[in-house]
This record gives C-alpha cells, structure tokens and sequence, in this order.
C-alpha cells in the first residue's frame, strides 16, 4: 500500500466517522456552525501554542482537531445541498491553480516577494474591491495590523528600507512622548496605536512575527513570575510582604534559569 493511498483511507475513515457521530451521537446531532466557531477558534490557538513550544506530538493532535472541524463544517453543509468536502477540497485546489500561474502557468517569478505581489493582484482580479477585503474583522488587532500591512504591501504601498520605517517608529514614539506631556487621553491612546503599527511594520521588514515574538515574551514573562512566586513561598515569604529590590534580586535568579 503506497503512502497517497494510506492517507486517502485515513481521510475516507474520518468521512465516515463524521457521518456516524452526526447520525447516531446526541451532541454531534446539536451541532450547528456557529456552536462550532468559537471551539474551531479555541482549537486553532492551542495549535498554536503548540508550534511556539515545538512540541510535534501536540501539534499532529491539534491538527487532527482542526481536521476534524474541517470536515463538521463540510458535513452541516452537505445537510442542505450548499457544499460538501468534494466542493471544499475542489474549491481550494482551484483557487491554488489560479493563484499560483508561476507554476500552473506561463508567469514568470523571480522571488518570493514577486509571488506576493501576484497573489494579491489576481484577487482583484477576481472580484475583490480592496486588497484589505480579505483580512477579517474579527481577528486580533495585533494579527490583523500585520496581515494589513502584508496585504498593501503586496501591490506596492511600502516603505523601501528597514531604517525608513525605523525613522518612523521613532517619529511616532515623538507624537505618542508628545501627547502624554499633555495629558490628553484620547489623544495619547491613539498615538499609542500608532506606535505599535510602525513597530509591528518595522518587525516585518526584520522577518519577525510580531504575534510569536510577543507570545514568547509572555510565556517568558510567566516562567519567571512563577519562579519568582515559588522562591518566594521557599522563604514563607508573601509577594506582597516583600520590597520591590527583594523580588528584583529573585527575578534577577529567574532569568539566569535555562
């Protein structure tokens, strides 16, 4: 038995699970596609999780989650004649054909960003009025300024050196000392949104994922704190019993653990 044919039986023994659970379980008779969005958004964030930490064994479980959401959706849809699986994998295989004339076609690229490029000029093409139509609303702002800048990017509209859009963080950072001196709220809170846009740009350009970056920074943060919560607790001390150099000098410890 060839690989592709092992994966086609998983996939088929998935299918056929799915139409058993949605036939004869309680629970997956319930199910409609709104009671699954927010669990398909808790299972995508613990995929997530997993790919920070690297942990393979969490990140093909989280997969088979996601996999599964895939084919519910497809199965509810099947219900009232909209869409199944075939139209769902035809759909995207199509949409990949069209997207990529580099290689299903007579385009020529010569890097990665050409390819960009071309991605978002064909789905203008197709009917898009905004290259910004495509970024949903209701992701994270800190995801959704850095799939917008992606996206204008992707037909021209960006800064062409890493020292340029760095000249603007520090401009921004201005504006936002600006506004505090001044005490106007409204005003600071803006400018505060200012400047995490030009330093979510600026770590673009230095091929950091601002989300990941700053995910790690918190996972980080709480390895510490809870060292820090620990060494406390050793010494029958309470955090809040404790001068702020007294927790510096165990958080000084946190930072030296590996």
């Amino acid at each position: 038995m060839t690989k592709r044919t092992q994966q086609l039986e998983a996939f088929d023994r998935l299918l056929t699970i799915m139409d058993e659970l949605r036939s004869q379980c309680p629970w997956d008779k319930k199910q409609t596609m709104e009671t699954l969005r927010p669990l398909t958004i808790e299972e995508t964030y613990e995929l997530a999780d997993a790919i920070l930490e690297q942990n393979l064994d969490e990140i093909k479980g989280e997969l088979g989650d996601l996999i599964l959401h895939i084919v519910f959706y497809a199965k509810i849809g099947s219900e009232t004649n909209a869409f199944d699986i075939a139209d769902v994998l035809n759909g995207i295989c199509e949409k990949l054909i069209q997207r990529h004339p580099h290689i299903y076609g007579d385009v020529k690229v010569d890097n990665e960003e050409e390819v960009k490029q071309n991605w978002e000029k064909i789905k203008l093409k197709e009917g898009k009025t905004s290259v910004l139509q495509g970024v949903p609303i209701s992701l994270p702002a800190l995801v959704k300024a850095t799939r917008i800048q992606e996206k204008v990017a992707g037909v021209g509209f960006d800064w062409e050196e890493p020292q340029q859009v760095f000249e603007k963080v520090e401009e921004e950072l201005q504006e936002f000392n600006a506004e505090v001196e001044a005490k106007n709220q409204d005003a600071i809170e803006s400018e505060f949104g200012d400047v995490l846009f030009s330093l979510i740009n600026y770590a673009r350009f230095l091929n950091i994922n601002p989300e990941n970056a700053l995910e790690r920074t918190n996972k980080k943060f709480i390895k510490r704190f809870q060292y820090l919560e620990q060494q406390s607790k050793l010494k029958k001390r309470s955090l809040s019993d404790m001068s702020l150099s007294e927790m510096d000098v165990i958080w000084e410890e946190a930072k030296r653990q590996k």
